[in-house]
């Protein structure tokens, strides 16, 4: 336990920059992937296997989603699950800088994974809606269809706006007001991890909804500001260019 908890010291000390991330992530799922990538560091595992492994877990709840009736019982497993599989997936990235860095192929399989991942969730919940009957209302499957397509563009904007910045040298640097709590707050809404926790009300449906389908409105409001925001940034990067 001595050489768990040293190693969790080590990796808490060498955090990325919490700037721009969201509360659930910055708070909850770092503290859980150090633990598991302290772990793994002393089980000898690679990055990669830590990836794969977080897939396997975001993919059987996904599955039992779309298969299983819902239910408390399937709202736990599935929760958990999909809490493991997003723990893992930012263990991956800690246990690579504990030894030494990542790689090219490592950092591919990370994001295949979770674009394979944010497409299938909103998917399998379609499939459970349209399945299960749970609503009289045939226009509630309009919300995963929705989502799917609103998870889709914001994760290939984010991916895009920072390959862009990296090829000008315009990342910058965080300060003070980017790495503030009230910002990871207000963004928190964003995050895979609240969108893993509303999936403990999966099973009584007309809660879900609720939950879910107003997570899907902030985040089509967050993709609006966001998209306004980079519009603007590149348009500045094409006039220095």
């Amino acid at each position: 336990m001595s050489g768990l908890r040293e190693t969790v010291a080590q990796l808490s000390r060498a955090q990325k920059p919490s700037a721009g991330t969201p509360a659930y992530s910055r708070f909850v799922n770092r503290r859980i992937g150090r633990v598991f990538a302290a772990a793994a560091f002393l089980g000898k595992r690679t990055p990669n296997q830590v990836s794969l492994a977080s897939g396997f877990c975001s993919l059987v709840g996904i599955v039992l989603l779309a298969c299983v009736r819902p239910s408390l019982g399937l709202a736990l497993v599935v929760t958990l699950l999909l809490v493991l599989g997003y723990g893992l997936d930012s263990a991956d990235g800690q246990l690579a800088r504990l030894r030494g860095g990542g790689s090219p192929l490592g950092e591919w399989l990370d994001h295949m994974i979770d674009a394979v991942k944010i497409v299938l969730l909103h998917s399998a919940v379609l499939i459970s809606f349209y399945r299960f009957d749970a609503f009289d209302n045939d226009l509630a499957l309009l919300i995963p269809l929705a989502y799917v397509c609103v998870s889709s563009v914001l994760f290939f904007g984010l991916i895009l706006i920072d390959q862009l910045r990296r090829r000008h040298g315009a990342g910058g640097t965080p300060n003070e007001r980017g790495d503030s709590v009230v910002k990871s707050l207000l963004i928190a809404p964003t995050d895979y991890g609240v969108l893993c926790l509303v999936f403990l009300a999966f099973g009584t449906p007309s809660l879900f909804v609720v939950l879910y389908g107003a997570l899907l409105a902030l985040n089509l409001l967050f993709l609006a500001a966001a998209v306004g925001k980079w519009y603007r940034e590149m348009a500045v990067l094409e006039v220095r260019a």
